[in-house]
């Protein structure tokens, strides 16, 4: 009879918060749709599209549209399906069996899972103060462990804190590791080392389409290096990783510079009432969280009762995430954002632990 190999025994699939809720803040995807210029240039371009036929496995339309959105060279960027699929990609190809990994936690739960299943030896690096990377601790452990790959969020999900792009380019030139850079937050900030990538010959930057793009479910991810690890990168993927709707409709809105301009300023704008709502809770309620900075699409807050107010806002019909031992409350809607905040405003008033009316 067969059974599992011990590794494959513990997995889970991901399971996101299921169920009828009104409003989900949880996921941290765009609360907008595709702008309509795009939605109307594909009418004429997708009946188009060979359906019959295996997509383009260099997505070189694709690649070109992020390229020239972005300003950097086309032959350094690889297309995947979804960033998710390129960090597999990544720790499958550039990782041995037991080869160290190190992290920054708090971070992204999917790194160290990825390590789990290549049977590489995870190094956990803490965050120093207020939740900041520590540069100099970080490039120590590196240097002591051995590490072959050091991966991390920048802006970090979850924190929702951003490290400046000087530190992480000291970072990167003082570790002999391979340096995974996740920018899948930079949209909303303004640290991003993607036109400097060619600066280093052991980095690979990664951005999705699914956080400032509303392009979520065509599942679009990006990889940005030098020739020999874009290159690496291209051998290693699975030949016809990005199929040809998202191929078509990532280079169409890749295309329009002013309606992806113009749907940044108004999620920035949505995460700043939100924030500004929080702050006005906090002062209200002294105490009973911590805001951190943010240069995401979401608020993070410190929180020792936060699985109370997580079950308090779920049955209200309202999600959100607890992730890294924080709260993380995507910015909605207007309407969704006054939702949540008069919810949270009830959850406080109604757990009695002080605070002023």
């Amino acid at each position: 009879m067969y059974s599992l190999n011990e590794k494959a025994k513990g997995l889970k699939a991901y399971d996101p918060i299921g169920g009828g809720f009104q409003v989900r803040l949880d996921a941290n995807e765009s609360f907008l749709p595709l702008p309509e210029e795009v939605l109307l240039d594909a009418q004429t371009a997708l009946p188009e599209l060979a359906f019959n036929r295996y997509p383009d496995p260099a997505a070189k339309e694709l690649c070109a549209a992020f390229a020239r959105h972005y300003g950097v060279p086309e032959g350094q960027v690889v297309a995947g399906n979804g960033s998710d699929e390129l960090i597999t990609v990544i720790f499958s190809t550039f990782l041995e069996k037991g080869d160290a990994f190190a992290t920054l936690e708090p971070d992204f739960s999917m790194y160290a899972f990825n390590g789990f299943l290549q049977e590489a030896r995870h190094v956990p690096i803490q965050k120093g103060e207020g939740l900041r990377v520590d540069i100099d601790e970080t490039i120590r452990v590196c240097e002591e462990e051995g590490v072959k790959l050091l991966i991390f969020s920048n802006p970090c999900n979850p924190t929702s804190l951003v490290c400046p792009k000087e530190e992480v380019a000291r970072l990167i030139r003082s570790v002999s590791a391979l340096v995974v850079l996740d920018e899948a937050y930079m949209d909303f900030s303004d640290q991003s080392l993607l036109r400097e990538a060619d600066s280093f010959d052991n980095l690979i930057i990664l951005r999705t389409c699914s956080k400032a793009f509303g392009m979520a479910a065509l599942r679009l991810g990006f990889a940005v290096a030098r020739p020999l690890l874009a290159d690496t990168l291209r051998a290693a993927k699975s030949p016809y990783n990005v199929n040809a709707l998202s191929q078509k409709m990532g280079a169409l809105a890749l295309g329009q510079d002013a309606a992806i301009k113009a749907a940044l300023e108004e999620i920035l704008l949505s995460r700043d009432e939100l924030a500004a709502g929080l702050e006005e809770l906090g002062r209200k309620y002294p105490g009973r969280f911590t805001l951190l900075p943010s240069d995401t699409n979401f608020c993070a807050l410190l929180m020792e009762d936060r699985q109370a107010l997580f079950d308090f806002l779920c049955a209200r019909g309202i999600a959100i995430r607890l992730t890294g031992g924080l709260v993380r409350i995507t910015c909605g809607t207007p309407e969704e954002n006054r939702i949540f905040l008069r919810a949270a405003e009830e959850y406080f008033k109604a757990s009695g632990k002080g605070g002023q009316a």
